[in-house]
């Protein structure tokens, strides 16, 4: 195989398995002198024993063994773990069942006495395959991703060139439609409707109108901030206090939910935005919270590395499905109800961390929780906030 001058070559996991220990000794010595890890199995249960407990990349497995032969391994194997190859060991007299492990997807079969060069070869190739397989497999889901990113960016070039408008156009009556509900209950407040018939359905009616006004304007904001092009004011922040501000200002519905916040700072701090930081922490820990139930915890990180800080919130919630962890950061995603959520808190967040510099990674268990880790540059190239001297 060919590999990069500073990339050092992956180590080839190998499994022998014969019933003969002499044999299987002597040439698992002679493998290891060129460089292989090998592994020793006496039988087919034993070889099934270990693959379940390590991965392996190429089995050598002897076909004529006591108990289970080794065709019915090899079916076992390719069931069972169909990344692994298998190279299959005949007698002179039984080169058929060779043959047929070859039909049943055996990479190839060597016949006893073997040359260990030819063997050796044997598992390199095997081992090239999975290598070129293993290549095949990241290219395809590295296109798969471009083309998600594809479409993502082309709902948002659409998005980015009417959200501006339609968030004005929106907040236009959104504004007539609060002072109008605002006129209304100091109405309801006089001496002349103070006895009026249903006057609560009118007050519950109105506290609905202005709640909806502002759920919208929330969402036109969140528009306009994605679409603006504000200018980022860096400076050095200390992450612990600032992630500590984000959880303080959670604390309270923490407790009245019976959800325990748990604090793992290091000292560590990066130049960067602080106020773009802080919107970030505040949308990890408000999912944590709608995530996790009563009883649960949530627990807050940061970690000091050399060239980059960590930030790490992890919820013991319900967790995101697999189906959907490709789709929780893209705008208007959410499993939350009609009401609860705008789905644009995780796009907003991935979008501020890039920015900075930095990444957002997620790793989640259904049923177990969920966790959000950021890595942010010790230094981010921002311009310095300056102080606006217009009039």
């Amino acid at each position: 195989m060919n590999f990069c001058a500073n990339q050092k070559p992956e180590t080839v996991e190998v499994l022998l398995v014969d019933d003969e220990e002499h044999f299987r000794e002597a040439i698992a010595k002679r493998l290891t002198r060129r460089g292989m890890s090998v592994a020793q199995a006496a039988d087919g249960g034993q070889c099934l024993e270990l693959l379940a407990e390590k991965p392996i990349d190429v089995v050598v497995l002897d076909v004529k063994m006591p108990g289970m032969n080794g065709i019915d391994v090899l079916r076992r194997i390719n069931a069972d773990y169909p990344r692994t190859e298998v190279i299959l060991l005949t007698g002179h007299a039984t080169t058929a069942d060779g043959v047929d492990g070859i039909k049943a997807g055996a990479f190839d079969y060597l016949t006893k006495p073997i040359e260990l060069e030819h063997l050796a070869n044997k598992i390199h190739q095997a081992f090239e395959k999975i290598q070129r397989l293993k290549a095949a497999r990241a290219e395809a889901e590295y296109r798969k991703n471009i083309e998600r990113q594809m479409i993502i960016t082309e709902r948002l070039a659409s998005l980015g060139t009417m959200a501006a408008g339609v968030a004005h156009e929106i907040n236009n009556p959104l504004a007539i439609i609060k002072e109008s509900a605002g006129w209304l209950k100091l109405l309801l407040a006089g001496e002349e409707l103070r006895d009026m018939a249903r006057r609560g359905d009118f007050e519950r009616a109105l506290d609905k109108i202005e709640k909806s006004i502002d759920r919208a304007r929330r969402i036109t904001h969140q528009l306009l901030g994605f679409v603006a092009k504000s200018s980022s004011a860096a400076a050095e922040v200390d992450l612990a206090e600032l992630l500590e501000e984000a959880v303080q200002l959670i604390a309270p519905a923490a407790d009245k939910k019976g959800v325990r916040i748990i604090r793992k700072y290091s000292a560590s701090s990066v130049f960067s935005d602080p106020y773009q930081l802080r919107q970030v922490f505040h949308n990890l820990l408000t999912n944590a919270m709608y995530a996790t139930g009563s009883g649960g915890t949530i627990t807050v990180a940061v970690e000091d590395g050399a060239e980059a800080a960590r930030i790490a919130v992890s919820d013991t919630g319900q967790g995101i499905p697999p189906e959907n962890m490709h789709k929780i950061f893209e705008p208007f995603f959410t499993t939350k109800p009609p009401g609860e959520g705008t789905g644009l808190g995780l796009f907003v967040t991935r979008g501020i961390v890039a920015k900075l510099g930095g990444t957002i990674e997620v790793d989640s268990t259904l049923g177990r929780g969920s966790r959000f880790r950021i890595s942010l540059p010790k230094h981010t190239a921002l311009p310095e906030h300056k102080e606006s001297t217009s009039s």
